[in-house]
């Protein structure tokens, strides 16, 4: 490491207190005329150096493209059904953003595009931003070589970098790492050493991708005797790699013990018992219950206890509310990251109807359990972790359903607002899976029609009324309200609608849009015709099996 140069920038006692990495002085070499990325190793830290330079910035920098900068903040605002983070409000008007995935997905689409064209200039953001998301800079600092408490590995150091001075954008671009002395050893390290090699995912968490491999290979009938799955195998990443990643076992004795573990499990099944010469030609099949986890792509780890859910379920489904169907669909994955906030929990289970209490005993979660969760008490009863944390889950899913409002919901559980929407669609996507499953067991045929619903309702997470009129493309929320005010309630009233009417009614619709809106809403309605009519016909048929009886000679 040699000296290259001092910051030309005055520092008071205060700043240099406030802002001992000297970041003021570092972005304002740059912004507003550049961009610039700021990387911190948290998303609180994000926040607070959000704040901290637009305290410090220049006042000049409130004029450089204020009036585009005023319309970024009123976008949001519409996005958000009125609502605006505090910090934002704060910061947008000197050009100045955090992102990191406690944005709800409308909040990071709307400052990516005004940091795209210039309008915002400056992002302190989390390592997520660094894969994945177009937006390159002029200056970018890391203001630490950590990722939460973990030193920054080579592969992230070189993502975060590389967003600095693209080919075909900019012509220059530059990388400041800050460190303390006692990270000066590993930086070096860091900077000089090469890239972590790529190695297949395939036996990590006790061989679950070669099994889903595996089961995707039978059920789509690519590989379906032990011979053709191995040679398969011999072909994959996985394969090439074996003797790096296999240090006990041959690729063969974990392509045996992998279907073994599915055949035992009731996914696959062997035709018939095959004796030591005809073992690699032995087929296998997919079962039922194999179908069923294939087709609605249920997480093997899981497909055993979402059956049990199910089939527990069917005893006693309360239908008075949703909520028993919502716990159904909260998806498993997400519940050992779920940390209860048990005050909140507590007062949530002290409102509850007792058609909604019904469902809390069933799943063996009883109020004086969580009332002394939320006291401080020692249990002496065992109660199931994961039960526990999934109903909490359910019920931020519940209460979201019934006041459709992230920002609301984001208060009422101290949870933020883009953690909120990312349960959302991942309960949207699991409870889509879940209809898949049961499509495919005759047993759970009951849920079908109350999965479709929920999905939909998960799906669009609006006010009942509008989920018709957002099922048409390119109406969103925002626009489903202006029509449904303006008397368009249906899918029948878009589809007969004049655009040039809408145009004159709607405000901020296009002709271009308000075309496309009822062109969608005219397809739309014919495939729902269409199928009707397929319906109809399916019922007017006569069934192939129907019983044909002979007429007798006396008739004749």
């Amino acid at each position: 490491m040699t000296f290259s140069r001092l910051l030309n920038y005055k520092y008071s006692d205060t700043l240099k207190k406030m802002d001992p990495d000297h970041l003021v002085a570092l972005v304002s070499e740059v912004i507003p005329n550049y961009s610039c990325l700021v990387f911190c190793p948290s998303k609180k830290n994000c926040e607070n150096v959000a704040e901290m330079l637009c305290k410090f910035l220049s006042k000049a920098h409130l004029k450089h493209r204020e009036k585009e900068k005023c319309d970024v903040i009123k976008n949001l605002r519409n996005a958000s059904n009125g609502n605006l983070c505090p910090v934002l409000k704060h910061t947008i008007p000197y050009g100045v953003a955090y992102h990191h995935s406690g944005l709800t997905n409308e909040e990071r689409k709307l400052l990516e595009e005004a940091y795209s064209t210039g309008v915002l200039c400056l992002f302190t953001c989390t390592s997520t931003l660094a894969a994945g998301v177009n937006l390159p800079a002029r200056r970018v600092i890391l203001r630490a070589p950590y990722v939460a408490k973990e030193f920054l590995k080579r592969n992230q150091y070189k993502q975060m970098i590389g967003r600095a001075g693209r080919a075909g954008i900019d012509t220059i671009g530059e990388s400041i790492l800050i460190m303390q002395e006692k990270d000066k050893q590993q930086v070096l390290e860091l900077i000089s050493k090469p890239l972590e090699n790529c190695y297949s995912h395939l036996v990590q968490e006790f061989n679950k991708g070669i099994q889903s491999l595996f089961l995707s290979l039978i059920g789509l009938k690519i590989a379906t005797n032990l011979s053709d799955i191995y040679q398969f195998m011999n072909g994959t990443l996985f394969g090439v790699q074996q003797k790096i990643l296999l240090k006990d076992k041959s690729l063969w004795e974990v392509t045996i013990e992998s279907l073994r573990y599915l055949t035992e499990k009731g996914l696959l099944q062997r035709e018939t018992v095959c004796n030591s010469e005809e073992e690699l030609q032995c087929n296998f099949h997919i079962t039922k219950l194999g179908r069923a986890s294939f087709k609605g792509t249920i997480d093997l780890a899981y497909c055993d206890i979402l059956y049990r859910d199910l089939k527990k379920g069917l005893e006693g489904l309360v239908l008075e509310s949703l909520l028993h169907l919502i716990y159904l669909t909260t998806p498993y994955d997400l519940v050992s990251q779920c940390d209860p906030n048990w005050m909140i929990y507590f007062r949530q289970f002290n409102q509850l109807t007792p058609a909604e209490q019904n469902v809390t005993s069933l799943l063996g979660v009883s109020e004086s359990f969580i009332g002394k969760k939320a006291a401080g008490q020692a249990i002496r009863k065992k109660v199931d972790k994961d039960i526990v944390n999934r109903l909490y889950l359910s019920f931020v899913l519940y209460t979201l359903l019934k006041d459709t409002n992230i920002w609301s919901v984001s208060e009422k559980f101290n949870m933020p607002r883009g953690y909120i929407q990312s349960l959302l669609i991942g309960a949207a996507s699991f409870s889509s899976c879940v209809l898949h499953f049961c499509e495919e067991l005759e047993e759970f045929w009951v849920y079908k029609a109350l999965l479709v619903e929920l999905t939909k309702k998960l799906t669009y997470c609006v006010k009942a009324e509008l989920i018709p009129l957002m099922e048409v493309t390119g109406i969103l929320e925002g626009r489903a309200k202006q029509l449904y005010n303006a008397g368009y309630k249906t899918l029948m009233h878009l589809a007969n609608a004049n655009p040039e009417v809408l145009i004159k009614t709607i405000d901020h619709l296009s002709r271009r849009q308000a075309k496309q809106i009822v062109s969608s809403a005219k397809m739309l309605l014919h495939e729902k015709a269409e199928a009707l009519q397929e319906e109809v016909e399916e019922l007017l048929r006569l069934p192939s099996d129907f019983p044909v009886v002979a007429p007798s000679i006396e008739e004749e």
